[in-house]
């Protein structure tokens, strides 16, 4: 685990109606699901940030999602908004990592259970904030370097 830094990360899948959290262990062993925060309801940057200082994150990672195609979307200026917002409001580092296929690995991960995508809408932003979390604790245990592109709350 050379290279690690230590510390409590957050997982964010921005969606439309939805943001999923998820954190992992102080030494990036395991992502787990922390909470869905309705957009609609209240400000969900205010909320993220909350989280993070309970959870006295180091970090957070937000997806960003891609097209299967390598375009950028209305989504992804969505999400890229969305991180601008949480670096602005928390003074914690914030990256952006490409999520292509987060939410199908989730939808699966949930169908394979024996959920059904009906009954899974609630959790499905927690867990593929899940995967997008794993996903960059083990590109930096891999490499020894930060997943993800870092953004600036000017950006």
């Amino acid at each position: 685990m050379s290279g690690f830094r230590p510390g409590v990360r957050l997982g964010i899948d921005v969606g439309t109606a939805r943001v999923g959290v998820a954190r992992c262990d102080r030494d990036g062993l395991l992502a787990t699901p922390v909470e869905t925060v309705p957009r609609a309801s209240g400000d969900p940057v205010a909320r993220v940030v909350e989280i993070a200082r309970e959870l006295e994150v180091v970090e957070i990672v937000v997806g960003l999602p891609i097209s299967l195609a390598g375009r950028e979307t209305a989504s992804t200026a969505d999400a890229r908004d969305f991180a601008r917002g949480v670096a602005a409001a928390s003074a914690l580092p914030v990256r952006l990592l490409d999520e292509r296929l987060t939410t199908v690995t989730a939808n699966d991960a949930l169908r394979r259970s024996g959920r059904s995508q009906r009954g899974s809408r609630s959790i499905v932003d927690q867990v593929a904030a899940v995967v997008l979390l794993q996903q960059a604790l083990d590109v930096e245990k891999r490499t020894g370097l930060p997943a993800g592109q870092p953004v600036l709350p000017e950006e």
